[in-house]
């Protein structure tokens, strides 16, 4: 049937959990029969009774989902949803009506705390007063016993999704903590990267400065080199040309005339 229903992965779910719950009812009432201790009877119902609950808080869930989803379903699907959810309410009617004459057949008669709604048959505030005068003190004790067994799981299971919170928000904490790091680091590594390509850029442009400097300066030496030769060649090919100044260090000796009177001079004194 869950097939041919237009369902969303949670009413599919609930879906499904009630069915298991109609399963197990059924096995149960089944079972009851067989039992012959009435101790054992009566503990069997309030295990059926248990589950009728969850069944019924499952069905309003249900419920719930159907009025969620009834803007985006066509009519149709509604209709469906709606018709399929009467079918579970009357199934979990026949099995509160089974309850029912079990607990006559027992001579039970426990206030009935359990508020099928939804279609089912509901007792009044004063229903239940007048089932409770007729109950004895023991049973009033083990019906009080047992609402506060289900009240004291329902803050179990309320504890328990607190602590899977608490543990889940620490986890996210922890990790976004770890990855506010982790992008911390990234940051003073790209910053030291960037610096250190900034000096390398100042680096290759002093070194292109000096190298461009040394050429220049290479450059007039050779000049200078080329220009001492070229009189050199022109001193030596042509030495008696007077236009081109001798270059110091290879100017032509003196002549021997002016050495001799320079000597008579000096024996003369």
């Amino acid at each position: 049937m869950a097939a041919d229903l237009a369902l969303n992965p949670q009413m599919e779910q609930i879906y499904g959990e009630i069915k298991d719950y109609f399963r197990a009812l059924a096995n149960g009432f089944q079972k009851l029969d067989k039992i012959k201790d009435p101790n054992r009877q009566n503990k069997q119902l309030e295990e059926l009774t248990g589950k009728m609950r969850e069944c019924k808080r499952l069905i309003k869930e249900f419920d719930r989902e159907i009025k969620d989803e009834e803007a985006r379903n066509p009519p149709e699907v509604s209709k469906q949803l709606n018709d399929e959810k009467q079918s579970m309410i009357k199934e979990l009617n026949s099995y509160v009506g089974l309850r029912k004459t079990y607990m006559s057949s027992l001579g039970n008669k426990k206030v009935e705390l359990f508020d099928m709604g939804a279609g089912a048959s509901e007792l009044t505030a004063d229903e239940n007063i007048q089932l409770a005068s007729k109950m004895t003190n023991q049973e009033l004790i083990d019906a009080g016993k047992m609402a506060m067994d289900e009240t004291d799981q329902a803050i179990e299971r309320s504890k328990q999704v607190v602590a899977q919170t608490i543990d889940q928000g620490t986890q996210t904490a922890t990790t976004l903590k770890g990855q506010t790091e982790q992008m911390g680091r990234i940051v003073n590594d790209l910053d030291t990267i960037q610096f250190s390509i900034k000096k390398a850029s100042q680096l290759v442009k002093e070194i292109s400065r000096q190298v461009a400097t040394d050429k220049c300066i290479m450059l007039f030496l050779f000049l200078i080199v080329c220009g001492v030769i070229a009189i050199i060649v022109v001193k030596i090919v042509n030495p008696h040309n007077k236009s081109i100044r001798d270059i110091p260090g290879l100017a032509p000796p003196a002549p021997t005339s002016r050495r001799l009177l320079h000597f008579k001079a000096t024996e003369q004194f």
